[in-house]
C-alpha cells in the first residue's frame, strides 16, 4: 500500500493568465496550468510521476520543502 506525502507547490500567476507551478521538493518540475483547477492537476501529475521516477531508481522520495513568503521594501 502506498503511503501518502504532501508537498509545498508554488503557484506565479502569469501576466497572460494562469500559472506556472513549481515544488520545492522536486526541482526539476515546472508545469503550468490555464486555470488553478488544471494547475493543482498537473502539479499532482508531475509529483506522482517523479515519484514513480525516484522509485524505479531506487532513490528515497523527497521531503516536503516547506516555503515562506515575504515582503520586502526596496528604494528603487
Amino acid at each position: 500500500m502506498a503511503s501518502e506525502h504532501r508537498f509545498t507547490i508554488n503557484l506565479q500567476p502569469e501576466p497572460e493568465g494562469g500559472y506556472t507551478v513549481r515544488v520545492p521538493a522536486f526541482p526539476e518540475i515546472v508545469s503550468y496550468g490555464l486555470t488553478l483547477e488544471e494547475s493543482m492537476a498537473n502539479a499532482r501529475e508531475a509529483i506522482e510521476l517523479m515519484i514513480e521516477d525516484y522509485r524505479e531508481d531506487g532513490r528515497d522520495i523527497p521531503a516536503d520543502v516547506p516555503t515562506r513568503i515575504e515582503q520586502l521594501t526596496v528604494a528603487a
